[in-house]
């Protein structure tokens, strides 16, 4: 790996001694990179500590610069070429008659920005509103396109919306499933993510019948949060490569939690939850599928009537998968799970415009439209 250059490290000293190392880290992965390194106009403030976000151990710069040299970044098992994407925004195609705002929302909670499309399409009715979670690196513009979301809205009349994590809550952009105090109802991201949500269904006047979350990775263990703290807000979870709720109460059982050797037994279990469709690969290897089959057992045991269960096979886009399907009394899916061959951590059918995307495999974003809306 190259060294990194003065003015860089410079740079990274300077938000260092502000304890910004959120920035500082972004500055020196864009120069290991090979990225043009910009200095902003004024000091990034550091974040501020009021005793509501998540506790983070600040490395020494040194200590910084040699764990990104040996790719052993100390978040999450991303490899570094997974920090690539980090700050980058792919343009978002919005058709004539088409809108996508940039927003943020604030609330007790806590306040997160968002990005919302709106589709040219004016179906007869009220509009559904399915809320998209991105994962760790990334952001509401790169996993709009990777996941193409929004294309599924032109054809079926729904609004989307993505709300964004900050560096500042995380150092990598993600979601913080594993705290404790981001697992509540009504408290935490949670809350900020449920009270977005209903804003959106007053402010735009959607079906409050028809509300959804999706996520992948720290983006899908947070929808599988909010399908157990919220199943009276939303209708269906789609949890894509995640991890169960109440898997882990810190970093340090996170990363257990995401080998599959040992998780908590999890707040979630037998608790009233939604619909939920999960999609993981198994070839992950920062998510163990062990976790996909966790979340299925315990909606499975959340399930309050008898409940039969079927397999079917097939092939798409070039994977093969196994899907499985669970249907309460009256034969109506509640549940299901693709766990799809040869695929990685990586939203499977994606397009290759955005990050994490394989664009192989079934095609997840259809596939949870399809389950969320009672199709066969």
């Amino acid at each position: 790996m190259k060294d990194v250059p003065g003015g860089a490290l410079q740079e990274a000293m300077r938000l260092t001694r502000q304890k910004d190392l959120a920035e500082a880290t972004r500055v020196l992965l864009r120069s290991l990179s090979g990225e043009r390194m910009t200095t902003p106009e004024q000091p990034t403030p550091p974040a501020p500590d009021d005793g509501a976000g998540p506790s983070r151990h600040k490395l020494p710069l040194g200590e910084t610069i040699a764990r990104l040299r040996s790719g052993a970044f100390p978040n999450f098992g991303l490899s570094p070429e997974a920090f690539a994407t980090l700050g980058k925004r792919p343009r978002v195609h919005v058709p004539d008659g088409a809108s996508y705002l940039s927003r943020t929302f604030a609330c007790q909670a806590g306040a997160r920005p968002y990005k919302v499309y709106a589709p040219s399409k004016r179906f007869s009715g009220k509009a559904p509103l399915v809320v998209m979670l991105h994962g760790c690196t990334q952001n509401a513009d790169d996993f709009a396109v990777g996941a193409g979301m929004n294309r599924l809205a032109e054809e079926r009349g729904f609004v989307v919306a993505y709300p964004e994590q900050p560096f500042t809550a995380n150092q990598l952009g993600c979601w913080n499933w594993f705290n404790p105090a981001d697992q509540q109802r009504d408290a935490g991201e949670p809350g900020i993510i449920a009270g977005l949500t209903r804003f959106l269904i007053e402010e735009m006047n959607l079906d409050d019948t028809r509300v959804f979350v999706a996520g992948l990775s720290a983006g899908g263990a947070m929808a599988d949060v909010m399908s157990v703290a919220y199943p009276d807000l939303f209708a269906g979870a789609g949890v894509h490569s995640g991890l169960p709720h109440g898997s882990a109460t810190d970093q340090a059982s996170a990363f257990v939690a995401m080998s599959g050797k040992h998780m908590s037994r999890g707040t979630g279990h037998a608790r009233k939850r939604t619909r939920t469709i999960i999609f993981h690969g198994d070839r992950d290897s920062k998510v163990h599928p062990a976790n996909a089959e966790r979340i299925l057992t315990e909606a499975r045991a959340a399930l309050s009537a008898a409940h039969e269960e079927k397999t079917q096979s097939g092939t798409a886009n070039g994977r093969r998968y196994d899907r499985r399907i669970v249907c309460d009394g009256r034969g109506v899916a509640q549940l299901e799970y693709w766990a799809v061959e040869g695929l990685g951590h990586a939203w499977s059918g994606g397009s290759l415009e955005g990050s994490h995307t394989d664009q192989r495999g079934p095609d997840a974003s259809r596939e949870m439209m399809r389950f969320f809306l009672g199709d066969p």
